[in-house]
């Protein structure tokens, strides 16, 4: 694993001085930075270390003007140089920086006092004892201090051996992660190669990456496949860990890839406009201005490599202090950006200039009555350091979650007080309101329900209730129209299974009342449902005339979801059909999916290929594009 090393510091301190002198490598890449002497975009360089491995190092600028491209590569580092000049001393840029490193909880460090040749031995004692002053507070008090200088190269050795026990102790604090574990690479530059395409430049997190491997661009969901990976100029075939990568990518033009952009693996990293998160005040007295914020202040966040314009939000709960002096709050972002709960930012308030940091609690919040519903109870227990608690309180918040935005897995669905349902979990109160609404619908105000008022049994229609109940669900948890039907459908298979509920066709009745379908229109149904459970079925038309099932036989298998109409001459049994499109889904997974290839995998023929691909784009579960077809939004429901 490859550690990435952020220098830091005020301008003309010597950083980028230091790490040529360090390394053998001109971080200042742009014809005017070199020009005029300073940094101004952010650059790279990398030191190979007496035991054979590496440290990558991002050069940033010291200018005030240019915080933001700052914070372009602190936003992806794991532990700091901080330069400060002997001759000068801790200056205006160290010290942002230094609050800026302490927003993003850099606790591994090193401090290079920089141009001793330029000063006496006391000037040396005296800023020495002025920086562990400035750092006192902050998340890198007590970090180490190294005198050098780049024009000399006194020091440089040392400052060697402290930069390998730098690389140590951050690999003590985050030791790599599981080749298995999902990646994610946070752009910060893009070109093109002459004949090879796009590409990008980025710090990689998470676990193996490997040559081909494909990769989802958040925001634009876009599938891309790594053509080619370069380390330190040298293609590989595979990077673990971490470190500085070059990637070559296919299918893309540079056009639609740009710095704060992510490529991942991670499902949980999605391109969102809310987020809500537990910011903690800047270093140094209680008392700073622009500390708290309140609702409506405007601010600039910088997360990964991203920077965007936020404000804080002016509902009664978007704005909720914590005993220990934190705040959780809600953000409105001037544009969706690739954000994942725990993810670490700075906010720069644009009044005060002031930085505090900030981590991401939940990155999709509830919008609408879900919204509305929340307590601050509910958002100091997202801030809590326990993940069952926090578990709860993000259940509370939506009513229905996915079970990959827990903060710990696999927790179990009743510690939090959840019931699994259709691959969700939904809230027990929701549970059994659902249940209650559903008894009741059936009983009807007379005990007749509404289909037994019509005079066609005693009971009320499947595809009725379903509507009826899935509205009801989206009144009560932040779900979307697809998932509130499945969990729904499973919900009254459930209470079907249990014997609260029995089903005649396509109505739902109490027990032991009958239904007025006669039985040979209940066993003609039968023989269609199991016709029509093949990858092939046979013309829908064909097949009620085989099973000798009358109009409104077919009308109650359509209403009860039992069989699924694709065309006017094609359905299938309800199982089939999920089962074609859980391949469907499957094999879109890695890339995007041709129909010849789901056409081979299910030994079927186009008819039936083009007509099931049509429709799982319409129900959002696959996305047609150029290439093929990719995982849709709703590709849970399969």
């Amino acid at each position: 694993m490859t550690v990435v090393v952020g220098t830091a510091g005020h301008i003309d301190h010597g950083k980028t001085a230091l790490l040529r002198a360090l390394t053998g490598i001109d971080a200042d890449r742009l014809p005017e930075e070199r020009r005029r002497g300073m940094t101004i975009d952010v650059g790279y360089a990398h030191l190979r270390l007496p035991d054979g491995s590496d440290l990558d190092f991002v050069d940033v600028p010291g200018h005030d003007r240019l915080v933001g491209n700052m914070l372009v590569g602190a936003g992806e580092i794991q532990a700091a140089l901080l330069v400060v000049a002997a001759d000068d001393g801790p200056r205006a840029q160290t010290i942002e920086h230094l609050e800026l490193l302490d927003a993003l909880l850099i606790r591994d460090g090193i401090v290079a006092l920089t141009k001793i040749d330029l000063v006496d031995p006391a000037r040396v004692v005296e800023a020495t004892e002025l920086i562990r002053t400035v750092l006192a507070g902050t998340t890198l008090e007590g970090t180490p201090i190294v005198p050098v200088s780049s024009v000399e190269g006194s020091g440089l050795a040392e400052l060697t051996t402290e930069l390998l026990q730098l690389r140590d102790r951050v690999l003590g604090h985050a030791p790599p992660a599981p080749a298995g574990d999902p990646v994610r690479l946070a752009i910060d530059r893009t070109f093109v190669i002459k004949g090879r395409g796009a590409v990008v430049t980025g710090s990689l997190r998470g676990g193996r990456l490997e040559r081909g491997a494909l990769l989802r661009l958040v925001p634009g969901e876009r599938v891309v496949r790594a053509r080619e990976l370069q380390v330190h100029g040298a293609t590989v075939e595979a990077v673990v860990g971490g470190g500085r990568v070059a990637l070559n990518l296919a299918g893309i033009d540079t056009a639609e890839l740009g710095r704060g952009a992510v490529l991942t693996t991670d499902p949980r990293l999605q391109a969102s406009p809310v987020i809500i998160a537990v910011l903690r005040p800047p270093p140094g007295p209680v008392a700073v201005r622009g500390w708290p914020p309140t609702p409506g202040a405007a601010a600039r966040l910088h997360l990964g490599t991203e920077q965007v314009e936020a404000a804080v939000g002016r509902g009664r709960t978007d704005l909720v202090p914590l005993p220990d002096g934190r705040v959780v709050a809600r953000l409105r972002l001037a544009r969706p950006i690739a954000v994942a709960a725990g993810d670490r930012f700075v906010l720069r308030r644009t009044a005060s200039g002031r930085a505090s940091g900030g981590t991401v609690l939940d990155s999709d919040p509830p919008i609408g009555p879900a919204r509305r519903r929340a307590d601050p109870t509910q958002l100091a227990g997202l801030a809590s350091s326990d993940p069952i608690e926090q578990a709860r309180a993000l259940l509370g918040l939506h009513g229905v979650l996915d079970p990959i935005r827990l903060p710990a897995d696999p927790l179990d669905a009743g510690t939090i007080g959840a019931v699994r349902l259709a691959r969700q979990l939904v809230a027990r109160p929701i549970v059994a309101k659902l249940e209650s609404e559903a008894l009741a619908a059936v009983a009807g105000p007379t005990g007749t329900g509404s289909a037994g008022a019509a005079g066609l049994a005693s009971g009320i229609s499947r595809a009725e209730l379903r509507t009826k109940l899935s509205r009801s669900l989206g009144r009560t948890g932040a779900v979307d129209r697809g998932s509130a039907g499945a969990i729904v459908d499973e919900l009254l298979n459930g209470l079907v299974a249990a014997g609260s509920l029995a089903r005649a066709g396509d109505l739902l009745h109490e027990p032991g009342r009958a239904s007025v379908l006669p039985e040979g229109v209940l066993a003609a149904m039968d023989r269609l449902e199991r016709s029509l459970a093949s990858a092939t079925p046979p013309a829908l038309s064909i097949a009620v005339r085989a099973a000798n099932c009358p109009p409104e036989g077919l009308r109650a298998l359509e209403s009860s979801g039992r069989i699924v109409r694709l065309e006017n001459e094609l359905a299938y049994a309800q199982a089939a059909y999920w089962e074609l499109a859980r391949t469907a889904v499957r094999l879109a997974g890695p890339g995007p999916l041709a129909p010849a290839a789901f056409r081979d995998a299910t030994g079927t023929s186009r008819k039936y290929v083009m007509a099931i691909l049509e429709d799982l784009d319409r129900r959002g579960i696959l996305r047609r594009t150029p290439q093929g077809h990719v995982v849709g939004p709703r590709a849970a429901l399969a």
